[in-house]
Protein backbone atom coordinates (compact mmCIF):
# COMPACT_ATOMS: atom_id res chain seq x y z
CA UNK A 1 0.00 0.00 0.00
CA UNK A 2 1.67 3.54 -1.04
CA UNK A 3 1.26 6.52 1.03
CA UNK A 4 -1.73 7.79 -0.65
CA UNK A 5 -4.14 5.06 -0.27
CA UNK A 6 -2.99 4.57 3.12
CA UNK A 7 -3.77 8.38 4.15
CA UNK A 8 -7.10 7.64 2.35
CA UNK A 9 -7.60 4.49 4.13
CA UNK A 10 -6.56 6.16 7.94
CA UNK A 11 -8.28 9.60 7.13
CA UNK A 12 -11.92 7.69 5.93
CA UNK A 13 -11.91 6.02 9.33
CA UNK A 14 -10.97 8.79 11.01
CA UNK A 15 -13.62 11.04 9.85
CA UNK A 16 -16.23 8.86 11.32
CA UNK A 17 -14.74 8.08 14.38
CA UNK A 18 -12.82 10.74 15.57
CA UNK A 19 -15.98 13.46 16.35
CA UNK A 20 -17.83 10.44 18.21
CA UNK A 21 -14.36 9.76 20.33
CA UNK A 22 -14.45 13.01 21.22
CA UNK A 23 -17.55 13.56 22.53
CA UNK A 24 -16.91 10.65 25.30
CA UNK A 25 -13.48 11.90 27.15
CA UNK A 26 -13.78 12.31 30.03
CA UNK A 27 -13.44 16.00 31.77
CA UNK A 28 -11.18 16.64 35.13
CA UNK A 29 -13.78 19.46 35.91
CA UNK A 30 -11.26 22.44 34.84
CA UNK A 31 -11.50 24.66 32.02
CA UNK A 32 -8.70 23.87 29.68
CA UNK A 33 -7.44 25.11 26.64
CA UNK A 34 -7.64 22.01 23.54
CA UNK A 35 -5.61 23.65 20.85
CA UNK A 36 -5.43 21.12 17.84
CA UNK A 37 -1.93 20.36 16.53
CA UNK A 38 -1.03 21.73 12.68
CA UNK A 39 -0.52 18.00 11.95
CA UNK A 40 -3.76 16.20 11.82
CA UNK A 41 -4.33 13.07 13.63
CA UNK A 42 -4.71 11.27 10.33
CA UNK A 43 -1.66 12.20 9.15
CA UNK A 44 0.18 11.61 12.41
CA UNK A 45 -1.37 8.29 12.46
CA UNK A 46 -0.14 7.88 8.56
CA UNK A 47 3.35 8.33 9.34
CA UNK A 48 3.58 6.38 12.62
CA UNK A 49 2.12 3.66 10.42
CA UNK A 50 4.15 4.09 7.11
CA UNK A 51 7.39 3.72 8.93
CA UNK A 52 6.78 -0.08 9.29
CA UNK A 53 7.16 -0.08 5.62
CA UNK A 54 10.27 1.90 5.50
CA UNK A 55 14.18 0.70 5.32
CA UNK A 56 14.86 2.83 8.58
CA UNK A 57 15.42 0.84 11.78
CA UNK A 58 14.30 3.61 14.36
CA UNK A 59 11.95 5.94 13.66
CA UNK A 60 14.27 9.07 14.68
CA UNK A 61 16.14 8.73 11.75
CA UNK A 62 12.78 7.83 9.68
CA UNK A 63 11.34 10.98 10.86
CA UNK A 64 13.61 13.15 10.76
CA UNK A 65 15.73 12.36 7.50
CA UNK A 66 13.38 10.43 5.80
CA UNK A 67 9.62 12.27 6.22
CA UNK A 68 11.22 15.56 7.21
CA UNK A 69 13.30 15.52 3.76
CA UNK A 70 11.52 14.02 1.56
CA UNK A 71 7.71 14.06 2.50
CA UNK A 72 7.03 17.65 3.32
CA UNK A 73 4.69 18.47 0.21
CA UNK A 74 2.82 15.21 1.45
CA UNK A 75 2.80 16.22 5.19
CA UNK A 76 2.96 20.28 4.65
CA UNK A 77 2.19 21.05 8.33
CA UNK A 78 5.05 18.89 9.80
CA UNK A 79 6.14 19.31 12.83
CA UNK A 80 9.51 19.56 14.82
CA UNK A 81 10.50 15.78 16.26
CA UNK A 82 10.37 16.75 19.84
CA UNK A 83 6.75 18.16 19.06
CA UNK A 84 5.77 14.75 17.00
CA UNK A 85 6.68 12.49 20.00
CA UNK A 86 4.20 14.62 21.98
CA UNK A 87 1.68 13.77 19.98
CA UNK A 88 2.12 9.84 19.82
CA UNK A 89 0.15 9.80 22.72
CA UNK A 90 -2.93 10.70 21.39
CA UNK A 91 -2.89 8.05 18.36
CA UNK A 92 -3.04 5.05 21.14
CA UNK A 93 -7.08 4.91 20.95
CA UNK A 94 -7.76 5.61 17.40
CA UNK A 95 -5.32 3.14 16.24
CA UNK A 96 -6.84 0.43 18.23
CA UNK A 97 -10.20 1.44 16.70
CA UNK A 98 -8.56 1.30 13.27
CA UNK A 99 -7.17 -2.08 13.83
CA UNK A 100 -10.69 -3.66 15.37
CA UNK A 101 -12.18 -2.25 11.93
CA UNK A 102 -9.88 -3.58 9.53
CA UNK A 103 -9.81 -7.71 11.20
CA UNK A 104 -11.51 -10.40 8.97
CA UNK A 105 -13.86 -12.77 9.65
CA UNK A 106 -13.02 -17.12 9.60
CA UNK A 107 -14.68 -18.91 7.08
CA UNK A 108 -14.29 -22.19 9.00
CA UNK A 109 -10.86 -22.84 9.30
CA UNK A 110 -8.74 -20.24 11.34
CA UNK A 111 -4.90 -20.92 13.52
CA UNK A 112 -3.59 -19.42 16.62
CA UNK A 113 -0.50 -18.49 18.11
CA UNK A 114 1.60 -16.73 20.26
CA UNK A 115 4.67 -15.04 19.82
CA UNK A 116 6.86 -12.87 22.52
CA UNK A 117 7.89 -9.51 22.40
CA UNK A 118 11.06 -9.05 24.42
CA UNK A 119 12.08 -5.35 25.82
CA UNK A 120 15.00 -5.66 27.06
CA UNK A 121 17.81 -8.74 26.91
CA UNK A 122 17.34 -10.63 29.64
CA UNK A 123 20.71 -9.45 31.53
CA UNK A 124 18.75 -6.15 32.01
CA UNK A 125 15.63 -7.08 33.55
CA UNK A 126 16.56 -5.72 36.94
CA UNK A 127 17.32 -2.53 35.53
CA UNK A 128 14.66 -2.02 33.22
CA UNK A 129 12.41 0.60 34.09
CA UNK A 130 9.74 1.60 31.52
CA UNK A 131 7.66 -1.25 31.18
CA UNK A 132 8.12 -1.84 35.19
CA UNK A 133 4.81 -3.18 36.67
CA UNK A 134 3.26 -3.50 32.87
CA UNK A 135 5.92 -6.59 31.25
CA UNK A 136 6.55 -9.62 33.06
CA UNK A 137 8.70 -12.66 33.16
CA UNK A 138 7.19 -15.33 31.03
CA UNK A 139 9.26 -18.33 29.31
CA UNK A 140 9.07 -19.74 25.79
CA UNK A 141 10.12 -22.35 23.75
CA UNK A 142 13.75 -20.17 23.12
CA UNK A 143 14.18 -19.60 26.95
CA UNK A 144 13.49 -17.18 29.76
CA UNK A 145 12.49 -13.36 28.78
CA UNK A 146 10.89 -10.39 29.97
CA UNK A 147 8.34 -8.61 28.17
CA UNK A 148 4.39 -9.73 26.30
CA UNK A 149 3.11 -12.10 24.09
CA UNK A 150 1.20 -11.33 21.25
CA UNK A 151 -1.70 -13.45 20.94
CA UNK A 152 -3.18 -14.27 17.26
CA UNK A 153 -6.00 -15.75 15.48
CA UNK A 154 -5.48 -15.82 11.91
CA UNK A 155 -7.69 -17.21 8.82
CA UNK A 156 -6.27 -19.48 6.09
CA UNK A 157 -5.84 -16.67 3.78
CA UNK A 158 -3.00 -14.90 6.60
CA UNK A 159 -5.78 -12.47 7.64
CA UNK A 160 -6.00 -11.11 11.13
CA UNK A 161 -8.81 -12.30 13.00
CA UNK A 162 -7.84 -11.32 16.61
CA UNK A 163 -5.16 -10.22 18.85
CA UNK A 164 -4.50 -9.72 22.19
CA UNK A 165 -1.46 -8.74 24.20
CA UNK A 166 -0.70 -10.25 27.52
CA UNK A 167 2.38 -10.00 30.18
CA UNK A 168 5.24 -12.36 29.16
CA UNK A 169 3.54 -14.49 32.26
CA UNK A 170 0.09 -15.60 31.12
CA UNK A 171 -0.85 -18.49 29.84
CA UNK A 172 -1.44 -18.79 25.78
CA UNK A 173 -5.07 -20.67 26.84
CA UNK A 174 -6.11 -17.98 28.83
CA UNK A 175 -7.18 -15.18 26.66
CA UNK A 176 -8.25 -18.05 23.67
CA UNK A 177 -11.97 -17.93 24.65
CA UNK A 178 -12.23 -13.87 24.34
CA UNK A 179 -10.48 -14.13 21.49
CA UNK A 180 -12.79 -16.47 19.16
CA UNK A 181 -15.80 -15.50 20.53
CA UNK A 182 -17.00 -14.74 16.92
CA UNK A 183 -15.34 -17.52 14.98
CA UNK A 184 -17.15 -21.08 13.71
CA UNK A 185 -15.67 -24.08 12.35
CA UNK A 186 -12.42 -25.41 13.37
CA UNK A 187 -9.53 -23.73 15.23
CA UNK A 188 -5.69 -25.18 14.48
CA UNK A 189 -3.30 -24.73 17.51
CA UNK A 190 -0.02 -26.38 18.92
CA UNK A 191 0.43 -28.21 21.78
CA UNK A 192 0.49 -25.68 24.07
CA UNK A 193 -3.29 -24.86 24.05
CA UNK A 194 -4.13 -28.68 25.08
CA UNK A 195 -6.77 -28.62 27.28
CA UNK A 196 -9.82 -30.28 27.68
CA UNK A 197 -11.64 -28.23 29.29
CA UNK A 198 -10.79 -25.38 26.82
CA UNK A 199 -11.88 -27.73 24.35
CA UNK A 200 -14.84 -28.32 25.55
CA UNK A 201 -15.45 -24.43 25.99
CA UNK A 202 -14.91 -23.41 22.94
CA UNK A 203 -16.98 -26.04 21.68
CA UNK A 204 -19.63 -25.14 23.44
CA UNK A 205 -19.45 -21.97 21.42
CA UNK A 206 -19.13 -23.56 17.95
CA UNK A 207 -15.52 -24.15 17.39
CA UNK A 208 -13.51 -27.48 17.08
CA UNK A 209 -10.15 -26.93 18.77
CA UNK A 210 -7.81 -29.24 16.83
CA UNK A 211 -3.53 -29.84 18.50
CA UNK A 212 -1.09 -31.91 17.91
CA UNK A 213 -0.46 -34.58 20.87
CA UNK A 214 2.19 -34.90 23.36
CA UNK A 215 4.44 -38.09 23.17
CA UNK A 216 2.79 -39.51 26.17
CA UNK A 217 -0.17 -38.74 25.43
CA UNK A 218 -2.65 -41.90 23.30
CA UNK A 219 -3.00 -41.63 19.68
CA UNK A 220 -6.65 -40.74 18.78
CA UNK A 221 -8.29 -41.05 15.24
CA UNK A 222 -8.37 -37.55 13.21
CA UNK A 223 -9.43 -37.02 9.90
CA UNK A 224 -7.13 -36.32 6.74
CA UNK A 225 -8.04 -32.70 6.00
CA UNK A 226 -7.82 -32.27 10.30
CA UNK A 227 -4.08 -33.76 9.70
CA UNK A 228 -3.17 -31.86 6.40
CA UNK A 229 -4.28 -28.59 8.34
CA UNK A 230 -2.28 -29.09 11.31
CA UNK A 231 0.86 -29.29 8.93
CA UNK A 232 -0.78 -25.70 7.37
CA UNK A 233 -0.30 -24.27 10.73
CA UNK A 234 3.63 -22.99 9.89
CA UNK A 235 1.39 -20.15 8.21
CA UNK A 236 0.81 -18.37 11.47
CA UNK A 237 4.43 -18.99 12.47
CA UNK A 238 5.47 -17.32 8.70
CA UNK A 239 3.16 -14.00 9.88
CA UNK A 240 4.89 -14.00 13.73
CA UNK A 241 8.16 -13.64 11.46
CA UNK A 242 6.75 -11.26 9.30
CA UNK A 243 6.10 -9.20 12.27
CA UNK A 244 9.56 -9.07 13.83
CA UNK A 245 12.20 -8.64 11.02
CA UNK A 246 9.56 -6.97 8.60
CA UNK A 247 7.61 -4.85 10.40
CA UNK A 248 9.74 -4.41 13.51
CA UNK A 249 7.17 -4.93 16.07
CA UNK A 250 10.15 -5.63 18.76
CA UNK A 251 12.84 -3.88 19.54
CA UNK A 252 14.89 -2.64 23.00
CA UNK A 253 14.76 1.51 22.58
CA UNK A 254 11.22 2.18 23.69
CA UNK A 255 11.11 4.98 26.17
CA UNK A 256 7.58 5.41 26.88
CA UNK A 257 5.31 2.25 27.40
CA UNK A 258 1.88 4.12 25.57
CA UNK A 259 4.61 4.53 22.72
CA UNK A 260 5.71 0.88 22.94
CA UNK A 261 2.14 0.09 22.29
CA UNK A 262 1.33 2.50 19.71
CA UNK A 263 4.64 0.76 17.71
CA UNK A 264 3.04 -2.50 18.18
CA UNK A 265 -0.33 -1.47 16.99
CA UNK A 266 1.35 0.37 13.90
CA UNK A 267 3.00 -2.83 13.01
CA UNK A 268 -0.31 -4.65 12.90
CA UNK A 269 -2.12 -2.67 10.91
CA UNK A 270 0.98 -2.13 8.34
CA UNK A 271 0.66 -6.13 8.11
CA UNK A 272 -3.35 -5.77 7.62
CA UNK A 273 -2.48 -3.62 4.76
CA UNK A 274 0.49 -5.72 3.54
CA UNK A 275 -0.28 -7.14 0.10
CA UNK A 276 1.81 -10.03 0.41
CA UNK A 277 0.88 -11.85 3.07
CA UNK A 278 1.57 -15.73 4.18
CA UNK A 279 -1.74 -17.19 2.56
CA UNK A 280 -2.11 -21.31 2.03
CA UNK A 281 -2.08 -21.78 -2.03
CA UNK A 282 -5.46 -22.73 -2.46
CA UNK A 283 -7.79 -22.67 -5.68
CA UNK A 284 -11.09 -21.52 -4.69
CA UNK A 285 -12.69 -24.93 -6.28
CA UNK A 286 -9.75 -26.57 -3.49
CA UNK A 287 -11.10 -24.24 -1.21
CA UNK A 288 -14.68 -24.60 -1.19
CA UNK A 289 -13.73 -28.42 -0.87
CA UNK A 290 -11.51 -27.98 1.92
CA UNK A 291 -14.10 -25.91 3.52
CA UNK A 292 -16.94 -28.69 3.02
CA UNK A 293 -14.59 -31.25 4.42
CA UNK A 294 -14.72 -28.92 7.44
CA UNK A 295 -18.23 -29.59 8.47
Amino acid sequence: MNLLELFCSVDDFMKVFYPEYKKHLLSNGYKQRLREYRLSMSEAMTILIYFHYSHYRDFKTYYLTYVCGNLTKEFPNILSYKRFVALIRQTLVPLSAYLQSLKKTSAGIAFVDSTTITVCHHKRISSHKVFAGIAAIGKSTKGWFYGFKLHLVCNHKGELISCRITPGNIDDRVPLPEMVKNIFGKLFGDKGYISQALFDKLFALGLQLITGIRSKMKNKLMLMFDKIMLRKRALIESINNQLKFVFQIEHHRHRSPINGFVNILCALVAYVHYPNKPTLSLTKKEELLLLGEAY
